[in-house]
């Protein structure tokens, strides 16, 4: 068991909280100290909440590799695509 010492102002706070709350103040930061938690370790970041990097968004063939691309803009060229005239 763990005692805390409240300043006046902290234990005003938490006399208020409990009396609109309905609670215990040992159910009331049970309550808090569980929600702290589960914020905390919930800090994923955007790629470990969706799962990994989206497999259908990847590409075959090395496309963004700068040799790849400008032979594929050569290509366009060749074919007329892509001319400015």
């Amino acid at each position: 068991m763990l005692n805390v010492s409240l300043d006046q102002e902290a234990e005003q706070y938490l006399v208020e909280i409990l009396s609109q709350k309905k609670t215990t103040s040992s159910e009331f930061i049970k309550k808090l100290l569980r929600d702290y938690r589960q914020n905390f370790q919930s800090k994923k970041s955007v790629l470990e909440r969706m799962g990994g990097v989206p497999k259908h968004l990847l590409s075959v063939g090395n496309l963004s590799d700068r040799d790849t691309r400008r032979a594929k803009g050569t290509g366009n060229r060749e074919q007329g695509v892509g001319n400015r005239e």
